[in-house]
């Protein structure tokens, strides 16, 4: 089943070309381009995609409210922000707007594909690095079962995370386990998820 997509921008040459690149990647569907912040939640009412992409800075648009909104039309569809130049506060504010992923323009597409899909999947998928030290309460978790969270977050596949660590997919997947026992996640991601939103990461 394809991931529908809504994309919105208010610059017509950038939300062509955000579109274009997207389309490339098997199982995305484009299904709408909106310029600008006004129509979107009655565009997701009406074609009912599975993530709206909204671009932050766009003239006259609060996109975190709007994000909100877009919640309210249709609660199954995911929220992502593509930001400039993100920040932990920006993120933050944006989680609580209920928010699933803030990407930097700058992303490689690697990562804009692995944001929209875990944002498709309902996964908290955030930039590892808008994520801040860990706090105090993170003792429980280990140094490595962190930097998997963290990592996770960032929407990195076993495999991935396993090549970046230099670790085997074996370890990564036991130490995933060993995360969510403790923080008592259903699934790796949702145990990146309650670390990320308590601030252990």
């Amino acid at each position: 089943m394809s991931i529908r997509i809504v994309v919105c921008d208010d610059h017509a040459l950038v939300l062509d070309a955000f579109a274009e690149t997207l389309r490339t990647v098997s199982g995305f569907e484009i299904v709408g381009l909106v310029n600008g912040g006004q129509h979107v939640v009655a565009t997701v009412r009406q074609l009912r995609p599975s993530i709206v992409i909204l671009s932050m800075g766009m003239a006259g648009t609060d996109c975190l409210q709007l994000a909100r909104q877009v919640r309210e039309a249709l609660p199954s569809c995911g929220v992502a922000l593509i930001a400039a130049s993100p920040t932990r506060a920006l993120v933050d504010r944006a989680v609580e707007a209920g928010v699933l992923s803030v990407i930097p323009k700058h992303a490689r597409l690697s990562h804009l594909v692995g944001a929209v899909r875990g944002v498709a999947a309902g996964c908290l998928t955030i930039d590892p690095a808008l994520i801040g030290p860990p706090g105090a309460r993170a003792q429980a978790l280990s140094h490595r079962e962190r930097e998997i969270l963290s990592l996770t977050v960032g929407g990195a596949s076993v495999k991935e995370i396993a090549k970046e660590l230099f670790l085997s997919a074996g370890t990564v997947r036991n130490l995933s386990s060993s995360a969510m026992r403790k923080l008592k996640g259903r699934n790796r991601f949702d145990a990146a998820r309650i670390a990320y939103e308590q601030g252990w990461l």
